[in-house]
């Protein structure tokens, strides 16, 4: 007899969920959304964003980690992970003029992995096993589009001052599917993602000085769809694993390596575009509207970028760990239909861990505590022709966390609190300068697929 009833319950609640990430769009108003197919979502789940961005090689027994899919095959319990986030961001010129203040928020990411064999069993037959598997689902946004901008120009003599629009929202999500096989100290993962969205583009012109003034306006919808892979391995290495078993030692000291990535992958758009010419009296009535071109349901066929990541993180038990992971992405591989000019390869650079003063610690609740650290260096992908000489666009920020215990249904669970702050865009004509609050629960249950045995 198996028990099912823990999955079967985190099974709906990621049914009822998926439904509220899917219809409800993070709104931003970021000018750097704009380019290619928009501010790409960080992959890492929040635990891992907590300390910088760990997820090339990060392992944890208890922790759903799919920026490389073979560290689920160091997963031990079934787990479900949740995360929502809230986002407060203003622009700034380089004349030091605040231009907005902004809040945003939306739930993050829902994840379920399932370790496709149970300690427990293993533990009531008596047996080790060096073959472990795991399988997880998991839907998180892969980009997100938002922005308002709108330009003076008044050096046209003939014409007078003209008034430029700019906006676009929406965004595109991914529905990934991962699997992790690990034998011995050697995990190997493959991540197969469903790329699906739309986004919606606003362009208009306005001619001001005229008394009969001209608007012409472009509104543009983008269907995407697609599939994504990415590939990884992870190497965990024991330095004193005999000692530990042994107990001569109650710290495990281990060092896990890990790589990842994938090649460009294509990626269908199908694209609604309809332009429109209208001219007004000087009291504002409409005179005349005429439509210029319509484009219905046309597909284009675009290229997502090839990434390689790697990462290398040490653990000295449960007291503290440190890593450092190093991401490139080739953006300049990227090509669509909706995007004008050609982008710019990008990296991310991350470095963080935690800090455990005590896990066993009974009167002390905060010495169970992880308490989480992290720095990230990356540049945004940019278009070629920006503005400011070319500057690269870089985001650059601080991140702290804590990872607090506690149990559901008798088991060891998770609430991760989090917050972010960093600079983007800092030396360009528009700096966006960010804090993230991020909040997230892991929930485990390890009596899946348990034998029940009866005398």
């Amino acid at each position: 007899m198996l028990h099912f009833k823990g999955l079967r319950g985190m099974l709906f609640i990621v049914f009822c969920l998926t439904t509220i990430i899917i219809s409800a769009q993070p709104k931003i108003n970021s000018p750097y959304s704009r380019y290619g197919i928009g501010q790409v979502s960080d992959r890492n789940f929040f635990y891992s964003e907590n300390m910088g961005g760990l997820g090339g090689s990060y392992i944890h027994p208890h922790a759903i980690n799919i920026v490389n899919p073979a560290a689920l095959g160091f997963l031990e319990t079934t787990a479900f992970d949740m995360g929502v986030h809230a986002r407060n961001y203003g622009l700034r010129d380089m004349g030091d003029t605040e231009y907005t203040q902004l809040w945003s928020g939306n739930l993050s990411y829902l994840s379920l992995a399932v370790p496709l064999q149970n300690k427990l069993n293993d533990l009531l037959d008596r047996k080790e096993r060096n073959i472990n598997a795991t399988t997880a689902f998991t839907l998180k946004p892969y980009s997100i589009v938002g922005y308002n901008i709108t330009t003076q120009d008044s050096t046209n003599a003939d014409i007078g001052s003209l008034t430029r629009n700019f906006s676009g929202e929406g965004g595109t999500y991914n529905f990934t599917w991962s699997n992790a096989v690990k034998y011995k100290n050697l995990s190997m993962g493959l991540n197969l993602s469903y790329l699906f969205g739309k986004i919606d583009y606003s362009n208009q012109l306005f001619v001001n000085d005229n008394l009969a003034s001209f608007v012409t306006s472009s509104e543009n919808g983008v269907g995407v769809s697609g599939f994504q892979y990415n590939l990884g391995l992870i190497y965990n290495h024991y330095f004193n694993r005999e000692a530990f078993k042994e107990q001569k030692t109650n710290t495990l000291k281990q060092l896990s390596i890990g790589v990842y990535g994938n090649s460009s992958t294509s990626f269908t758009s199908t694209e609604s575009q309809l332009n429109i010419a209208r001219q007004f009296s000087q009291f504002g009535g409409l005179v005349t509207s005429d439509t210029i071109s319509v484009v219905d349901n046309e597909n284009f066929d675009g290229v997502l970028p090839s990434e390689l990541g790697f990462g290398i993180s040490y653990y000295h038990g449960e007291r503290y760990a440190l890593g450092l992971d190093y991401t490139r992405n080739d953006w300049s591989q990227f090509s669509g239909n909706f995007v004008n000019n050609p982008l710019k390869s990008t990296y991310k650079l991350s470095f963080g861990g935690f800090y455990r003063p005590n896990y066993k610690s009974i009167n002390s609740y905060f010495s169970r505590v992880y308490y989480r650290f992290g720095f990230h260096y990356k540049l945004v992908p940019s278009e070629d022709l920006i503005i400011n000489g070319g500057e690269r666009i870089k985001d650059i920020g601080f991140n702290f966390g804590m990872g607090m215990p506690f149990f559901y249904q008798r088991k060891i669970s998770y609430a991760n609190l989090g917050v972010s702050a960093g600079y983007l865009g800092q030396g360009t004509a528009i700096e966006e300068r960010y804090v993230k609050l991020t909040f997230s629960f892991t929930f485990n249950d390890d009596e899946w697929f348990v034998k029940r045995k009866y005398n």
